[in-house]
């Protein structure tokens, strides 16, 4: 079936997407967890969790040991009642979940000063586990690693580098700076010379992608009858490929961006479908699990679901 052929069916749509793209299991578990569990409950029944993933044709094996696997990353927890387990969000997970949802939920239009906020390990510290810990949350939240030790971000504020630097427990080894460089001019191009330390070009591919992808579903969307399992599966799949771009996005000024830069066309995107899914995709969460999607705004995180794509 053709991507862009708009004669199809949006369940046919939805059946060929999981087929043709394969979506990993352990990724979808996350990206279900976090558009549609943690706004609303600590966590979820690994039976019922296990009857959400059929939507994807994800079996129970799959869900068993993904959800094993991702206790075992410091995602998910979990606890046992009888025979029964219920996996809910580690703290560390939770820290995730928010900064990501900061990213993928809010619009951005962004005024910089000009200046970098550098984050910088004192030399000759050996690599250890909690060095690797610390580098992974700094790129999570769009640090770029410069030179060895090295972190920086345009916009990325004082106080968000030191939380992060003191929750790995970085505060007596890490400087933190807000600094400017000098001019550009033509013989000495700063801004290109950063902007090169991200990996901009398989961002954008990946924005690109998305929006191949969801474009026909959008325009499928308009004439389909909207299930709740129809609007659980395809919201679930666009959040998921949609931050599969998005949280490699640094969200840089536009000044240092190309100039055709796909991120506002796939957020349009995206903000369009979810307007129409995101109560009837709730709805299919609370009609097969025991979590109650109306019992307040999805605002158990950072970002309220009632809040999401304005």
């Amino acid at each position: 079936m053709p991507k862009n052929n708009t004669d199809n069916t949006l369940e046919e749509w939805v059946e060929h997407y999981i087929k043709t793209e394969e979506p990993r299991s352990k990724s979808l578990i996350i990206s279900v967890f976090g558009d549609a569990i943690s706004p609303y409950s600590e966590g979820i029944w690994l039976g019922e969790l296990i009857q959400l993933m059929e939507a994807f044709d994800i079996n129970e094996r799959l869900v068993r040991t993904n959800a094993f696997r991702l206790s075992d990353e410091g995602w998910l927890t979990s606890q046992k009642q009888g025979r029964r387990s219920f996996y809910s969000l580690t703290q560390s997970g939770t820290r995730r979940f928010e900064s990501a949802y900061k990213h993928i939920y809010q619009s951005y239009n962004i005024d910089w000063d000009g200046q970098w906020t550098l984050v910088i390990l004192q030399k000759n510290f050996e690599a250890t586990t909690e060095r690797t810990e610390l580098r992974k949350e700094l790129e999570w939240n769009g640090f770029s690693l410069l030179s060895n030790g090295v972190f920086l971000h345009p916009l990325a504020s004082l106080d968000t580098a030191r939380q992060i630097v003191e929750r790995n427990g970085y505060q007596d080894l890490a400087l933190i700076f807000r600094a400017r460089s000098i001019e550009d001019s033509d013989d000495f191009s700063n801004k290109q010379k950063i902007r090169d330390s991200w990996n901009l070009g398989e961002v954008k591919e990946r924005y690109l992608k998305f929006i191949a992808d969801f474009k026909p579903a959008s325009k499928l969307l308009k004439k389909s009858k909207l299930t709740p399992q129809l609007a659980f599966q395809l919201q679930t799949l666009m959040i998921h490929s949609f931050r599969r771009a998005n949280l490699h996005d640094p969200l840089l000024p536009n000044e240092l961006l190309p100039h055709d830069w796909p991120h506002n066309e796939a957020f349009e995107l995206c903000k369009s479908v979810y307007h129409v899914t995101c109560e009837q995709a709730h709805r299919y969460v609370r009609e097969t699990t025991t979590i109650d999607t109306r019992s307040n705004s999805g605002d158990r995180l950072n970002i309220a679901v009632k809040d999401r794509f304005k």
